[in-house]
């Protein structure tokens, strides 16, 4: 098999820690040919339809030069056996506009993973309210005035954006904190940008669970990002220290609940969040901790990805 990984740029990557190169490595190990794609790569051809420059990499265990490239040049994603899209946020325009090509490219025979249509329209943030029995109280708005009435009636908040990652411009707001108004007029801009509040959580302390679901199976470790001391964010990008742990009853609930629905829409690969008992988000569009997963536990996220791509692939050949 060829398969393709559109990745942010190769120099960025972390090889310690992320997912992507992951899972690159397990496709070599498991005899496939390794190709990566940047995004702004991507574009229609009336000779090729949806093509890319591709690099065709080796992948090596060293942390300090992972991979070697091997040649480039412009393929049409049809011709690769499985395309799968591991590009960060920013949710932007562009990002939308990546969508509609691997869309177009589906419809010249591609296979990609996750579906396009399904990146496009999960929002992270947003999805966690078609499981309302799994969410703590939540207001989704822009006005100020109903924001403010929602944290005076919760009394202690978590506001963040609706296309940020890592813990971005994440912020902690009591009833009383001398700067609410400034916070959710900063996050609003003025009342123009829509933002999310949450009751606060305080289990946040025993960590932030990263929950992989691969294919509708549910991974039997998280990943708890415990928050470093004065920190109410578990981000591995904002400092927080990454625990491996087994699923506890609870996280097997939830996780279970959404494995089949989010499988169903093309979601091959989904990192759900969960703090104590409840369901914060549902990312997508490039669910990470696979590394630090297997560095404790043994256990190989990675290559169940592998083995799902391989799987659907041999299914939709059929």
């Amino acid at each position: 098999m060829r398969l393709a990984f559109i990745v942010d740029p190769l120099d960025s990557l972390k090889v310690t820690k992320d997912s992507s190169i992951a899972m690159m490595r397990a496709a070599q190990a498991a005899g496939h040919a390794v190709w990566a794609i940047q995004q702004s790569a991507i574009h229609w051809s009336p000779l090729h339809g949806v093509c890319a420059e591709a690099v065709h990499l080796e992948m090596l265990y060293d942390d300090a030069r992972w991979c070697v490239e091997l040649v480039r040049h412009v393929v049409p994603l049809r011709d690769f056996t499985a395309v799968l899209m591991r590009k960060d946020p920013p949710f932007d325009i562009e990002y939308i506009t990546t969508c509609w090509l691997l869309e177009r490219a589906e419809a010249e025979g591609a296979r990609i993973f996750n579906r396009p249509a399904a990146l496009r329209d999960h929002s992270e943030k947003l999805a966690i309210l078609e499981f309302p029995q799994f969410i703590v109280p939540t207001e989704v708005a822009r006005d100020e005035t109903l924001l403010h009435t929602f944290i005076d009636m919760q009394h202690d908040c978590i506001l963040k954006p609706l296309d940020g990652m890592g813990g971005s411009q994440v912020f902690r707001v009591r009833a009383d904190d001398p700067n609410r108004n400034v916070i959710v007029e900063t996050l609003t801009a003025g009342g123009q940008r829509t933002i999310m509040a949450q009751r606060y959580i305080p289990e946040i302390s025993q960590g932030d669970k990263r929950i992989l679901i691969i294919d509708g199976e549910v991974a039997p470790y998280c990943l708890a990002r415990i928050p470093k001391a004065g920190e109410t964010r578990g981000n591995l990008a904002a400092g927080g220290r990454g625990e491996a742990r087994e699923l506890t009853p609870r996280d097997r609930e939830i996780a279970g609940a959404l494995a089949p629905v989010l499988a169903a829409r093309g979601l091959l690969i989904v990192g759900i969040d969960v703090i104590g008992d409840w369901l914060t988000e549902i990312n997508v569009t490039s669910p990470t901790c696979m590394v630090e997963i297997a560095d404790q536990t043994g256990f190989d996220t990675a290559g169940l990805v592998i083995a799902a791509v391989e799987k659907a692939c041999i299914a939709s050949a059929a």
